[in-house]
């Protein structure tokens, strides 16, 4: 692949980049380079220039080509895409672009590129987001497009602050969540996995540009499955309709031997019993730990996957408000999940586990769900299918499976 007939804006920067950054040289052939109207950006694999490129000096002219090569090797707009469908209403494209540009500047700047003034810079974005890391090289080890945004994201007065303060530094949004119109096949997350590699081993031979920081930088490797899809799974496992053994009706097989039994005049088989599907509706419970330290982002995102999950398999659903007692109780049919929103929920206190599965033993359920930070001793188990959901940074309870939700 090459870039020459799709750019000449940019020609002669991505020539230059060869010299300086091969790990970037590599990745850029795997670019589709157009020039266009507007401002520069990407778009899924898509770079356009904009007519203000040719301005720019050299070293400015290579550190954008530089910014957007990196946009397309770590898929940021697909990223972007995938975050926008997971927070629906509340995602703001503008929090993801300072995520992800804060990255890759800071990136740049140490491998020695010089970015086009006004930018942002990882350190300084988690400075105003009250997130502070002691250097670079700590925030770019720590920190990947998706977690970062997703934090941005949690706390409205925050992401209000941020805006603000975007719009002071000049901040533009430079990347869509989509190809271009484009007759070209997009590569596929594997691919491109497999181009960095390729890439960032090149760069690491020669010594110079971003092959020396692959090994810092969490943006290469961000996590793979948000938790949402884990807690659909086990959810979609538990609720799934399995047939149960039944003495009222007899297995085929016995039957097939009776019929024998009968025709040959031999003593007749002992009984085997059939299997039969539950007639009854599958229900889900649902236990809210009020005075745990759940944000209301990832509230919401538990919720409108729980509400997902049992509108697709037909479950009811029951919630239970707890903390050192279950005080208050729900079923979400489809009124119930519009009301939650608005309903009120009493905070603080201590928070008890006996009251709960008690209570959810009564309901015979096919599966109880926990949102909790389990900070409490827990009791027995309660019998039935048991799931916790509970913070990155929870220990890992003695039964049941644990689904660790948060920033990812």
């Amino acid at each position: 692949m090459t870039t020459e007939g799709h750019t000449r804006r940019a020609a002669r920067a991505l020539a230059h980049l060869g010299e300086v950054d091969p790990a970037l040289a590599v990745l850029g052939l795997w670019c589709r380079h157009r020039d266009g109207d507007g401002m520069t950006r990407t778009a899924g694999e898509v770079i356009t220039y904009s007519p203000d490129f040719t301005i720019l000096g050299l070293p400015e002219q290579v550190g954008l080509v530089a910014h957007h090569i990196l946009h397309v090797a770590l898929r940021h707009s697909a990223r972007q895409a995938a975050l926008q469908e997971r927070l629906g209403d509340s995602f703001d494209p503008t929090l993801f672009g300072l995520a992800a540009d804060g990255i890759i500047n800071d990136t740049l700047i140490l491998a020695g590129h010089a970015i086009p003034r006004p930018a942002v810079t990882l350190t300084d974005l988690l400075a105003q987001a009250g997130l502070p890391e002691p250097t670079p090289i700590a925030a770019l080890e720590k920190w990947d497009a998706d977690r970062l945004a997703m934090a941005l994201h949690s706390d409205p007065k925050r992401a209000q602050r941020l805006r603000d303060w975007a719009k002071s530094r000049g901040f533009a949004e430079d990347l869509a969540a989509g190809d271009l119109q484009d007759d070209a096949k997009p590569q596929s997350a594997s691919d491109w996995r497999n181009q960095m590699l390729r890439a960032m081993e090149a760069g690491r031979k020669a010594g110079q540009g971003i092959g020396r920081l692959g090994a810092i930088l969490a943006d290469l490797a961000p996590a793979a499955t948000p938790w949402e899809v884990h807690l659909r799974r086990l959810l979609a496992l538990a609720l799934t309709d399995r047939p149960q053994t039944s003495w009222r009706r007899p297995s085929g097989a016995w039957v097939a031997r009776m019929a024998e039994a009968e025709r040959h005049g031999s003593p007749a088989p002992v009984y085997e019993p059939g299997r039969q599907r539950q007639t009854h509706r599958p229900r889900i419970v649902i236990g809210l730990d009020t005075s745990s330290s759940i944000d209301p982002q990832t509230l919401r995102l538990f919720t409108a996957e729980a509400e997902a999950i049992t509108r697709r398999t037909g479950a009811e659903a029951h919630l239970l408000l707890f903390d050192e007692v279950v005080f208050d109780t729900l079923r979400l049919d489809p009124d119930g999940w519009s009301a939650l929103g608005s309903t009120p929920l009493r905070t603080g206190g201590g928070t008890d586990y006996h009251d709960l599965f008690a209570r959810a033993v009564q309901l015979r359920p096919s599966a109880l769900v926990v949102l909790t930070d389990l900070d409490a001793p827990l009791p027995p188990p309660p019998g039935i299918p048991l799931i916790w959901a509970v913070p990155r940074d929870c220990p890992t309870p003695d039964h049941g499976r644990v689904i660790r939700i948060g920033e990812i």
